[in-house]
């Protein structure tokens, strides 16, 4: 049984998330280009498991592939609308959802992944769009969260960059250490 530093990695491969403030252009744009850049990596990582390997956790306790790959287009939609209604909206109260029990439902355990990496293509060819778009101004304006309070733009975007390489990264890191 790994050891809880190790457990901490490998459910944090990239670390856990620190937002920070006052991002230049080019960070901006960097962020843009990871979230652009998901669907396609998310793709290229899974595409050659066979569904024995996408039903193996990557971690002790831990989601199995499928799960992974099935969360992450579920949180992306989340954080596409509320970039939307942070733009049309003065600060919205946006609902949390619980990720936990939305990955045990059947469609997360036991569906094909091809429907989620298409959603996660769609989705993310809309947010790019969106995204690079936005001028500093908007990138201030904020949505509040129940459980994390007022979140400006920017700080999303910092978010759902790293939420996407976050759970990548867990993905690769088991096909590493799986060797597959």
């Amino acid at each position: 049984m790994p050891s809880e530093t190790e457990l901490e990695q490998l459910k944090y491969p990239t670390g856990r998330f620190s937002p920070r403030e006052g991002l230049s252009r080019a960070e901006i744009d960097a962020l843009v280009d990871d979230v652009a850049a998901l669907p396609r990596d998310f793709r290229i990582t899974v595409a050659p498991l066979s569904p024995e390997q996408l039903d193996t956790p990557y971690r002790p306790d831990g989601w199995t592939v499928r799960q992974v790959v099935h969360h992450v287009p579920d949180g992306h939609v989340n954080g596409y609308l509320r970039f939307k209604f942070a733009l049309t909206t003065e600060q919205p109260a946006i609902m949390a959802y619980d990720e936990a029990a939305w990955a045990e439902l059947a469609d997360a355990r036991g569906e094909d992944v091809e429907g989620s990496l298409l959603l996660l293509e769609a989705i993310h060819r809309r947010w790019t769009h969106l995204l690079r778009s936005l001028e500093p101004k908007d990138l201030a304006r904020t949505f509040r969260h129940p459980k994390t309070g007022l979140v400006t733009l920017e700080q999303a975007l910092q978010l759902y960059a790293w939420h996407g390489r976050h759970h990548l990264a867990q993905v690769t890191g088991l096909i590493e250490r799986s060797r597959w």
